[in-house]
Formats: C-alpha cells, structure tokens, sequence
C-alpha cells in the first residue's frame, strides 16, 4: 500500500465514505469534524443508481435502500401535472437493488457515521485544522484543540467552502452563484408516488422525492424574481415558498397548503465550484464538494462524492507509490466529474433562460451514461 496512516477533514457524506472504503482496505484513518454535534440539517437525498452501486461497494446499499423509499425511476410532467414521460435507468448494481433510493438526510448520515466507527476510524468533532505543514514524506498538521499529528496523506472533504482547499490551494477559484436557489420541505407521502416527479414550470422545476412510506420531500429549483430578496425573512419561508409553488396545478397544488412551518423550509443558494487537475497539492487531496460541487439537476452530488471515496481507497491499497496513485485516481475522476457539473449548469441556465429548443434530453443522457460506465 502506498499509505498507511489518513487524516479525512470533514465528517460529511464524502469523508466517511472515504473513511469507510479506507478502512476496509486496512488503511488507519482520523477523522475530524468541526461540527461538535457531527449531525446534519436537510431534508432528504436521492440516490441515482451509480450511487447505489458505490454504496454496494462499501457494504451499505442494502441498509440504506431499506432505511428509504425505492423510486423506479422519475416521471416527467408539465406544470398542471399532466404526465410527459417515464424514464427508466440501468442498474449498475444489479437487478437486488433499485433503480434510485429516496433516503431522509438524517439517516444516511446515521447509516454513514455508524458504519464509520464500526469499521475502526477514530473520529474527533468539534475538532479541525489550524495548520497544515507537507513535505515529501508525510503531512504535519496541527489541530484547534492544541493536538497535533502526522500522516501519510490529508484528504480535504470539507464541502464547498472548504477550509482545506482555501489554506492549501489558496482563495481562488471559490464557489459561483449560478442565479437559482433550491426549496426543500417533508411532507406525507403523496398517494401512488414510487418515482422521482418532476414538474417544468416558468421559471423553474418542482418535484416529489419518496423517503419513506409515510414521507416525501418537495423540491423547488428557480430563478428567484430580480425585485425580491433571494433569502426572505426566516419566519416568511413557508409563506414565500407556498407563493412560488403558485404556477403549478395537479399534485404540488393538492399539497402546497401543508408547507406551514417556516422553520423546516430548507432554502440554498445553489453554487458550483471544479476545480482545475490535479486535485491535490503534495500530499494533500481535495474531494467531494471541496473540488467538484455541483448544481442538483441531476441529482450526483452526493453520488460523486461516495464514488470519490470507493476510488482513492482501491488507488491508494495498490502497492503504486502514492504520487502515482493520486494521478490515476484523476485520471478516473476527472471527465467523470466534468461531465455531471459542466452538464448540471447547463440544464440550469436553460432553466434560467426559459429555453425550450435545447438539447436537454441528450445533456441528461450524456451524464447518465457517463455515471452509469465502471469506476
């Protein structure tokens, strides 16, 4: 192996994936997360089948398929609910699971971070880097609670604003607005939903996400209108998020009225950040979020970052020198990665501009094929 010991700053969905693929390929692994209660706000997370496939590849695909609501694929509707089109996809981890897995963020996170600690990470939080010092042989790094430690390699999954990319890369390039914001809000499940529902409305797109039997979440990706603020007051959200949903008839209209909390309105700005190669610096490696975040229009954020982890655990339990092993896991990641975020933005400015002549089919069918190939 190229690496024995692994520092994974940030205790996200991309650094305990890492952590876990680490570990089961014998590799000792620390973990720090800032976040001393190491828990997660948000709603709920799709799972396209790529991501099930990584998560097969870590040994959970099974407990999170059964702790979610399975989708059998999305279906397509206009903005008064009639049905366009069903869309089916491949199943890259085989015909046992399903095509997509809707799954409440809290418990991926729960799955993620048990199974972290069972496979034998040490896991610190309320805890992060003050200094980072990376030589030829190893990385030096200092920690806020005055500890200090040294390891073979330092894997920044920190997310978009990712302290490790900003000390180690410095401040450019940083994260872009893309002009949209995403609403999010659990509700009971809508009677007869089993696929991702998607809605094409005027200035953006609303969709169901199954979580559970009993739970959905709905989703709003838009243009905020120019003469409104982009984030309301907080004790307006549900208000406002009702408003928007407005232009829309059939199943969001039946279910608009129930978003009445304004303080379980999930509201994001979406932004977007790729890195140019190579993702790491020395000794140092950027993954997830931190190097390649991408817009939600096709659901893989989440994907690329597991898949980020399944692929630098097989590279760095290779008997490669490590340099060599940090460049092949470019050369897997890097199109990989292009292709999801460049083909994300895309549909997003179409869905900016009100474009209606574009080739949206083909975008989505590039990146669907491109996540569906072999790690």
């Amino acid at each position: 192996m190229s690496v024995e010991r692994v520092l994974i700053v940030g205790g996200g969905i991309g650094g305990l994936s890492t952590a876990i693929a680490l570990r089961r390929a014998g590799i000792e692994v620390d973990v720090v997360e800032v976040n001393p209660r190491w828990d997660v706000y948000g709603v709920g997370i799709i799972q396209p089948p790529n991501a099930i496939r990584a998560l097969a590849m870590l040994g959970l695909a099974e407990a999170c398929v059964a702790a979610g609501h399975a989708m059998e694929g999305s279906r397509s509707h206009d903005s008064q609910g009639n049905v366009l089109a069903d869309i089916d996809f491949e199943r890259p981890a085989g015909m046992t699971f399903p095509m997509m897995n809707g799954l409440a963020r809290p418990q991926l996170h729960r799955i993620l971070s048990n199974a972290t600690l069972e496979a034998g990470a040490n896991v610190r939080t309320g805890v992060t880097f003050s200094s980072i010092e990376h030589d030829p042989d190893g990385v030096g790094v200092t920690f806020t609670d005055s500890t200090s430690g040294r390891y073979d390699l330092l894997v920044g999954a920190d997310g978009i604003n990712s302290a490790v990319r900003r000390d180690v890369f410095g401040e450019e390039p940083a994260p872009t607005p893309t002009g949209q914001v995403v609403w999010r809000y659990n509700l009971p499940r809508y009677p007869g939903l089993t696929r991702l529902w998607m809605f094409d409305g005027a200035r953006g797109r609303a969709g169901f996400v199954p979580l559970a039997e009993d739970l959905m979440y709905v989703l709003l990706v838009e243009k905020p209108p120019e003469d409104e603020p982009a984030r309301p007051p907080e004790e307006r959200l549900a208000e406002v998020f009702r408003e928007r949903l407005g232009e829309f008839g059939g199943p969001v209209a039946e279910v608009r009225d129930q978003i009445v909390d304004p303080a379980a309105v999930v509201l994001r700005a979406v932004e977007s950040i790729f890195l140019p190669p190579p993702w790491y610096r020395g000794r140092v490696l950027l993954i997830g979020d931190a190097a390649h975040a991408t817009s939600p229009h096709v659901g893989q954020g989440a994907a690329q970052a597991i898949e980020d982890g399944v692929v630098l655990a097989e590279e760095l339990a290779s008997p490669k020198a490590l340099a060599q092993a940090l460049e092949d896991f470019m050369a897997r990641r890097y199109e990989r990665c292009r292709i999801v975020v460049e083909g994300s933005l895309q549909i997003g400015r179409w869905e900016q501009e009100g474009a209606r002549d574009v080739d949206y089919a083909g975008t989505v069918k590039r990146i669907t094929d491109a996540v569906a190939a072999p790690l």
